[in-house]
C-alpha cells in the first residue's frame, strides 16, 4: 500500500501545481482562457462554498492529499498548500498567513484578468 500511497503524493503534487499554476497564467492563452475561467470558478467555490462548510479555503485536493500523506507518516504542518509546497519543494517556511493572504490576492488577481479578457474575447467574437 505504501507504494500507492508514495505514486498518489506525487500525483498529487503535479496536478495540484498544474491548476495552481493555469489558475494564475491560463489566461495568457486566448485558447485556454474559458478553461482557466471555469477552474477559477470551481477553486473559488471550493474555497468559499465548500469553505463555508468546511473552513474558508477549503480545497479537497489539499484534503486528500494531506491525507495520503499523514497514511506514508509524513503529516504536513502547514494547514496551507501553497505554504506546504513552498517548504517542501524550495524548502522556504515563512509565515502561512502572509501565503494565504498572497495566495487570495493572486486568486483575485488572476480572476478579475480572466473576466476582463473574456468579456473582452466575447465582445470581439460578437463584433465579426
Amino acid at each position: 500500500m505504501q507504494v500507492f500511497y508514495t505514486i498518489a503524493d506525487y500525483c498529487f503534487i503535479v496536478l495540484h501545481s498544474f491548476i495552481v499554476i493555469f489558475n494564475l497564467f491560463g489566461w495568457i492563452w486566448a485558447r485556454f482562457r474559458r478553461w482557466n475561467l471555469a477552474l477559477l470558478l470551481l477553486t473559488g467555490f471550493s474555497w468559499f462554498g465548500l469553505g463555508y462548510f468546511y473552513g474558508w479555503g477549503y480545497c479537497p485536493l489539499t484534503d486528500w492529499h494531506f491525507s495520503v500523506l499523514q497514511k506514508l507518516g509524513r503529516a504536513p504542518l502547514e494547514t496551507s498548500y501553497i505554504s506546504y509546497m513552498l517548504n517542501r519543494l524550495l524548502y522556504l517556511k515563512l509565515d502561512e498567513k502572509l501565503f494565504d493572504k498572497a495566495t487570495f490576492f493572486c486568486f483575485l488577481a488572476a480572476l478579475l484578468t480572466s473576466v476582463i479578457l473574456n468579456i473582452r474575447d466575447l465582445r470581439i467574437k460578437d463584433k465579426r
